[in-house]
């Protein structure tokens, strides 16, 4: 199967940067040489992973690093984006693991040797246990311990990262983590959440004004994932309801950074659950970005509740992937030109973008059709963006492998790269290789 798009496509000009992407905890492993997490923690709570593993190994990456890069170069991306483990780079002393920081400069000299640009994420969601201890992100003195870990990594790195990322969305640290408690640290309160937020965007804030003195050659900015959010019915209370769930869930974590304020849903909150906000913390988040990555996989659809608040409605009607999430292409351009319409955007990067699929591994090939057509039909969503108008200078597939699937275990399979948790053998899928082809494919 081939992924196929026009010759004049804006995706296949010179300068539009294709990719591959991954994090830490997903794929690293070596958990021996890193502080614990909060996600070992979680692992480690009987019932809270569905399949009952761990990130201990993973897909092994701290010790395969190398066979790994020649995999990512062979398949002929632009760009490599992977995230940094803080507890692998600073002790829960406050003193720098020097090999942490080494591991990860070998893989940037390695990526740059190959002419692949390095996209950094300082944070996708594991936080050190020790810092957790200490209250985590529910204490606001974590952002500035994230300030130092910025420094200490952009300084150690050099010019070696074309791009850094504070953080990867920061809705899944702060909702998925306290409110829904489905991720770690499996917290369910929501004014806890909504402060867990605020201190991330303060995080980031702090952390931006570090990048952009310590590596103002790199593009320095943000990672949020957006779903567009679809009215159960045409009935006003619908309406309203996935109007509410679009502020709280997207809006929420763009409108700070773009215009200093949170939406006007956090007036309607009662206001024992608002965030905690000091003078001058709005004016930190709102900080210039040199861009902003969007993660897309499916829309969401809402109901009114009996509370007057929003509840979700799951889908049920095929497509679906295999995490029982709608395919809905429409939705990447939907969500893309109204964050066109409304703000004033830096450049934009479409930073995960991918589908969990039921693969077999069958005489050593993986036939994932349907992530193939998943990929033809996001690229093509991309594309209809740009042709109306919008500036967005790349895509990364995610991901790049299968891997800890977080809450799913390893029993959900994301990856162009089939992996085999038993003998860590890589094995590219269809999508790997019509992927490949694409990019190879395009304007020199």
């Amino acid at each position: 199967m081939k992924i196929t798009l026009a010759k004049t496509s804006p995706l296949l000009q010179r300068d539009f940067v294709f990719g591959v992407a991954t994090a830490s905890f997903q794929i690293e492993g070596a958990a021996d040489s890193r502080e614990a997490c909060i996600w070992d923690t979680f692992c480690a709570t009987p019932g809270r992973i569905k399949d009952g593993s761990d990130g201990l190994v993973a897909c092994d990456h701290v010790n395969r690093w190398r066979d790994d890069i020649e995999l990512i170069a062979a398949l002929g991306v632009d760009a490599y984006r992977f995230s940094i483990a803080w507890g692998r780079v600073i002790r829960a002393d406050g003193s720098i693991n020097q090999a942490g920081l080494d591991f990860y400069i070998q893989l940037l000299d390695a990526l740059k040797a190959r002419n692949i640009k390095a996209f950094v994420t300082l944070y996708h969601w594991d936080l050190p246990q020790y810092l957790q201890d200490e209250g985590g992100w529910l204490n606001r003195a974590t952002a500035d311990k994230f300030a130092r870990y910025a420094d200490v990594v952009s300084r150690a790195f050099g010019d070696r990262v074309y791009s850094y990322a504070t953080l990867n969305e920061p809705f899944c640290s702060a909702y998925l983590g306290y409110e829904a408690g489905i991720h770690a640290p499996g917290v369910q309160n929501r004014q806890q959440g909504r402060q867990v937020a605020h201190h991330l965007l303060l995080a980031h804030g702090l952390a931006m004004q570090v990048l952009q003195r310590n590596a103002p050659q790199a593009l320095n900015g943000i990672v949020l994932n957006f779903s567009p959010c679809h009215p159960a019915s045409n009935s006003a209370a619908d309406i309203r309801a996935a109007d509410m769930a679009d502020q709280y869930h997207n809006q929420w974590y763009i409108q700070p950074l773009l215009e200093g304020c949170y939406p006007d849903l956090l007036t309607q909150l009662p206001v024992a659950e608002q965030p905690q906000i000091t003078a001058g913390d709005m004016a930190i988040i709102a900080r210039p970005l040199d861009f902003i990555g969007v993660n897309y996989y499916t829309r969401t659809v809402y109901r009114a509740n009996s509370k007057g608040w929003f509840s979700d409605v799951p889908p049920t009607a095929p497509p679906l992937t295999d995490m029982g999430w709608e395919i809905y292409p429409q939705g990447l351009t939907e969500v893309l030109l109204a964050m066109h319409r409304r703000y004033n955007l830096p450049p934009v990067y479409i930073t995960e973008n991918g589908a969990a699929m039921p693969d077999s591994l069958l005489h050593n090939q993986v036939a994932d059709a349907e992530r193939v057509s998943y990929f033809q039909q996001h690229l093509q969503a991309t594309e209809a963006a740009i042709t109306a108008g919008m500036r967005i200078d790349g895509y990364f597939a995610w991901s790049l492998m299968d891997n800890f699937e977080w809450a799913e275990g390893y029993a959900k399979r994301f990856g162009i790269v089939y992996v085999d948790y038993a003998t860590q053998q890589r094995t590219l899928k269809t999508s790997a290789i019509a992927l490949r082809e694409l990019f190879a494919g395009r304007q020199k």
